[in-house]
């Protein structure tokens, strides 16, 4: 496996998004849990969680909890880097609304360390930006995480090229991510993506397939995908996934998944070197 940094840490280049393993259409636990030791033992070393991962009201954290297990119970598990987020919250009506409170950030900082069994979190990021909350106090209760050494590194998510400066600057020059989506289908975090390349900010496209539903209609949607993984042999996704990491040594894709097989055709992508011509034709799409 090929590895890229986080910070201070050396990481698998594509990791694995565990979102899907716990929302609606889920998988029962027992394919998730394989899933997930599929990865571990094809090398991955980073995966990402959120305490909003869930279905139902009673069950935050259940993505959380999840990993935590399937980690436990791998002798590979003590390796990776668990990337979790705060401020993001799910009623359990299918909705998601937005707590970036610091009282409210450092109570779920908690109860994530809980549910992970750890005594720092590797990666904690600002979930979404609160228009209800001044950014600044938002980001200041994740610095202050940071000085009180309940989190290792701290990101954001879903942020402008704006606030990824004002981050860093709050944090002391210690942001080490940026989350932000980014697909064939969502271009418009390329600004944020060269501002992180510029910064040697780990860049981490979210949804870098378009989305549990899209995913599958990578090849019939975006055509030179589809020509360019048929010249090649592989699949349209694991295409998209090698274009990413071309565009620039900070990415590092976090595709989700469900079925081991789904995960270990995305982790082949790092194998997969494209022409400088082919990543122009997907540039242009």
């Amino acid at each position: 496996m090929h590895t890229r940094r986080i910070g201070d840490v050396e990481v698998s280049a594509i990791g694995l998004g565990g979102m899907p393993m716990s929302i609606e259409g889920r998988p029962d636990e027992a394919r998730s849990l394989a899933t997930i030791h599929a990865a571990l033992d094809a090398g991955v070393t980073l995966i990402d969680t959120a305490d909003a991962y869930h279905r139902d009201a009673h069950e935050v954290g259940h993505n959380e909890t999840l990993i935590a297990k399937a980690l436990a119970s791998h002798d590979r598990g003590k390796d990776v880097l668990v990337a979790t987020k705060g401020g993001h919250l799910r009623p359990g009506d299918g909705s998601w609304t937005l707590d970036g409170s610091p009282a409210y950030l450092k109570e779920a900082c908690e109860a994530s360390l809980r549910r992970l069994g750890v005594e720092a979190i590797g990666l904690y990021q600002f979930h979404r930006p609160d228009p209800k909350v001044p950014y600044a106090e938002s980001v200041g209760a994740i610095r202050d995480l940071l000085d009180e050494g309940k989190i290792r590194m701290a990101g954001i998510s879903n942020a402008s090229p704006e606030r990824i400066k004002e981050a860093n600057e709050i944090l002391g020059g210690r942001l080490v991510s940026v989350q932000n989506q980014f697909s064939p289908a969502f271009r418009s975090s390329e600004a944020e993506l060269d501002l992180c390349d510029e910064l040697g900010i780990a860049f981490l496209p979210w949804s870098p397939l378009g989305g549990i539903s899209r995913a599958r209609e990578l090849g019939s949607a975006y055509a030179p995908f589809a020509r360019i993984a048929e010249a090649h042999g592989v699949s349209p996704q694991r295409v998209c996934l090698a274009w990413m990491l071309a565009k620039s040594p900070v990415v590092v894709p976090i595709p989700g998944a469900s079925r081991p097989e789904t995960i270990l055709d995305s982790l082949a992508a790092a194998e997969l070197a494209l022409s400088a011509e082919e990543i122009a034709q997907l540039d242009a799409v």
